[in-house]
C-alpha cells in the first residue's frame, strides 16, 4: 500500500494500491473489449440507484475454467484490471496461445504454472480438489464442475479446504461459512493477489465518481415525502413502527434476504458468523 503525501484535504489520510510491482504494458488487444455500460439502467429505467459517470474502461477476457489438463503456463506479465480488485496475470502456454488467469498473491513474470488432474501442491498450480490435501488455500473454486471457477475470486480471498467426503469437499469459506463442492470440480492453489486491497481509504468523493459511483444522500437528510426516514427538526432518529425502512417502505438492517428454497442451501453445512 501507497500513503499519499498530505499536500491536499482530499489526500489527508488516503491510502492506495502500490502498482510498482505490475508489468508496465498495454493490455493484450486480442483478448480486451468494450462493454456496454448499464450505469444501474434496465430498458432506460433505473434499478441500481447512484450509478452512472466513471471513466472509459477496456474489458479483459480472464479464462476462469483453465481445464486444460497437461498445460505448463508462464507468466509473462502481471496487470491491472479495472474490471476486479485482484490483479491479473497474461501466461503463456508455450504454443503461443495467450490467456489472462487471475494472479495468486506472489506472482512474478516467468513463473510456471501447471494444470493438471494432479499436480505439486504449489502457489498458481490448478487441479482436482479431491487431489488437494486437508488445509491446503485454494481460490477460483467451481461449484460444478466443468463451469468454471465462481468462488474466492476477488482480492485476498481463498477458502480452505477442510474435508473430502464420499465425492464432496468441505470448504471453510471467507465468510466463516462452511460449505460443500463437488470433488470433481477444480481449485487453484494459494490465495488470490492484491492482499492489501481492503487497507485502500478512498479520500475524497472524486475519486468514487471514476469509479462509476454518483453520490448517495442519506434518508434522514430528505423530507418525509422522500424517505421514510426523513423530516423532523434537526438530526432526528428514525423513530418509525417496525424499525428502520427503505425509501420503499419495507424493513431495513438485518433483515435476511437470501431466499428459504435457494438450491444450495442444501451445500452449507454451517451458516457464517453474523454481526449481533
Amino acid at each position: 500500500m501507497k500513503r499519499i503525501r498530505p499536500t491536499t484535504p482530499g489526500q489527508r489520510g488516503m491510502v492506495t494500491t502500490d502498482y510498482k510491482d505490475l508489468t508496465k504494458k498495454k493490455p493484450e488487444k486480442s483478448l480486451t473489449k468494450s462493454l456496454h455500460r448499464k450505469r444501474g439502467r434496465s430498458r432506460g429505467k433505473i434499478t441500481a440507484r447512484h450509478r452512472g459517470g466513471g471513466s472509459k474502461k477496456l474489458y479483459r477476457q480472464v479464462d476462469f475454467r483453465q481445464n486444460y489438463f497437461g498445460e505448463t503456463l508462464t507468466i509473462t506479465s502481471v496487470e491491472y484490471d479495472p474490471y476486479r480488485s485482484a490483479f491479473i496475470a497474461l501466461t503463456n502456454n508455450g504454443s503461443g496461445v495467450k490467456r489472462y488467469i487471475l494472479a495468486y498473491d506472489g506472482a512474478k513474470v516467468g513463473d510456471k504454472i501447471k494444470i493438471d488432474e494432479k499436480s505439486p501442491i504449489k502457489e498458481g498450480n490448478r487441479m482436482v480438489l479431491k487431489n488437494i490435501s486437508v488445509g491446503t488455500f485454494v481460490h477460483n473454486i467451481e461449484i460444478k464442475p466443468g463451469r468454471g471457477g465462481q468462488m474466492a475470486r476477488s482480492a485476498g480471498a481463498y477458502a480452505r479446504v477442510l474435508a473430502h467426503d464420499a465425492g464432496h469437499t468441505q470448504l471453510t469459506m471467507p465468510s466463516g461459512e462452511i460449505r460443500v463442492v463437488a470433488s470433481d470440480g477444480l481449485a487453484t492453489v494459494g490465495v488470490v493477489s492484491n492482499t492489501s486491497h481492503r487497507e485502500q481509504v478512498v479520500g475524497k468523493a472524486g475519486k468514487n465518481r471514476l469509479r462509476g459511483r454518483r453520490p448517495r444522500v442519506r434518508g434522514s437528510a430528505m423530507s418525509p415525502v422522500a424517505h421514510p426516514h426523513g423530516g423532523g427538526e434537526g438530526r432526528g432518529g428514525i423513530g418509525l413502527k417496525g424499525g428502520p425502512k427503505t425509501p420503499w417502505g419495507k424493513k431495513a438492517y438485518g433483515v435476511k434476504t437470501r431466499k428459504r428454497k435457494k438450491y444450495s442451501n442444501q451445500h452449507i453445512i454451517k451458516r457464517r458468523k453474523t454481526k449481533r
